[in-house]
């Protein structure tokens, strides 16, 4: 196993052995606290451009099941590739054990080109991230010269190149229930798609960039999906939604990304988290219920509560940070929320979200 190492923005390193596939990379490094998840996360497309790093100390203990089929959207995969940029993990599992598993993390990576690091003092790392804020990195072979190793990282254009990079080419239909749903896609993960399907619905999912009215105008809701990046570097796309807003007469649904997309819509305006909130068990509180959840979250970027209009309202609040976890419309069936209901992995206690936002679509529709 080749010596490697990961260097930080801020100058830190930390030198571990590879066990991917051997391509020095850059992208933000961002810390994920889930325990399993690892085939879900890493094919996950918000995590597109970024070095991800497994604060649990053992990846890859119950390896990887086999590919899917081209144009499938089975589980427990997120799309259709691996879209992290690269792996860091304290201890990879060379040996699996799983009924499922037909190959290991390790080979999954070198056969989709991602690069991986082992042997990292993974708290030590997560410590650092979360005192000082996720940061650039770059993953490199240890003998490379620093300056020549960067100069050939590999690495995503993180404004609106990368959203492209994770939508359909053009829109696809999964044929289901009499009730039409349309997903706006800029990096939805496939289980949105599933959960839907699974309640009943047919969904058309259309790339962000395509023109959307004609669309919308054949369903009875829209879901506005989760995605990579920086929710800004869509304006095209916020103005299509913003337009829909006043145009659409059914119901809409934000999940991460596109509660975001939805605030900025609407009036409001988004700020990046100083670490974000990767993990599965993030604690939010309904300020309409009162009830609290534990919850699946992704994402860096959040909804400015006191940026929102008056006909808009908060309707999540992170117990953690007090940050926004959701919003809805006063006047109108909009609505959206930073987790995810869909929760792959992680809990799904707000799972009741789809079937409250597809009974009001289909009441609406009549």
């Amino acid at each position: 196993m080749k010596p490697w190492r990961l260097e930080l923005a801020d100058s830190t390193i930390l030198r571990g052995t590879a066990f991917g596939a051997d391509r020095a990379v850059a992208g933000e490094v961002v810390f994920n606290t889930a325990m399993s998840g690892y085939v879900e996360a890493l094919t996950d497309p918000s995590y597109r451009g970024q070095i991800l790093v497994l604060t649990y100390p053992l990846a890859g203990n119950y390896g990887v099941p086999a590919p899917r089929a081209p144009g499938s959207i089975d589980g427990p995969f997120e799309s259709g590739r691996i879209q992290v940029q690269g792996l860091v993990v304290q201890h990879a599992v060379d040996h699996p054990s799983h009924y499922a598993a037909v190959r290991s993390l390790g080979d999954w990576l070198v056969a989709e080109g991602v690069p991986a690091v082992t042997g990292i003092d993974t708290r030590t790392l997560t410590r650092r991230l979360r005192e000082h804020g996720t940061m650039p990195g770059w993953l490199l072979p240890d003998t490379l010269p620093a300056a020549v190793a960067r100069e050939a990282a590999d690495q995503r254009d993180m404004r609106s190149g990368i959203f492209h990079e994770v939508a359909p080419a053009v829109p696809i239909r999964y044929p289901g229930g009499p009730l039409e749903l349309l997903l706006i896609d800029a990096g939805a993960k496939d289980n949105i798609v599933r959960s839907l399907l699974c309640r009943g619905a047919s969904v058309t999912r259309a790339p962000w960039h395509c023109e959307l009215a004609p669309l919308a105008a054949r369903a009875a809701g829209i879901v506005i999906g989760n995605g990579p990046g920086d929710p800004r570097d869509l304006g095209s796309l916020v103005t299509q939604v913003r337009a829909l807003l006043g145009s659409f007469r059914g119901a809409i649904l934000g999940v991460c990304l596109g509660n975001q997309i939805l605030g900025l819509a609407a009036g409001g305006d988004t700020g990046k988290l100083p670490y974000g909130h990767r993990g599965v068990n993030q604690p939010v509180r309904d300020l309409q219920t009162g009830r609290c959840y534990i919850t699946s979250q992704n994402h860096g970027y959040v909804v400015r509560d006191e940026s929102l209009p008056p006909d808009w309202q908060p309707w999540f609040v992170n117990l953690n940070d007090g940050s926004n976890e959701g919003i809805r419309s006063r006047t109108r069936p909009f609505c959206s929320v930073q987790f995810h209901p869909e929760a792959c992995p992680g809990p799904q206690d707000t799972g009741f979200l789809f079937d409250d936002f597809l009974r009001l679509a289909g009441a609406l529709r009549g």
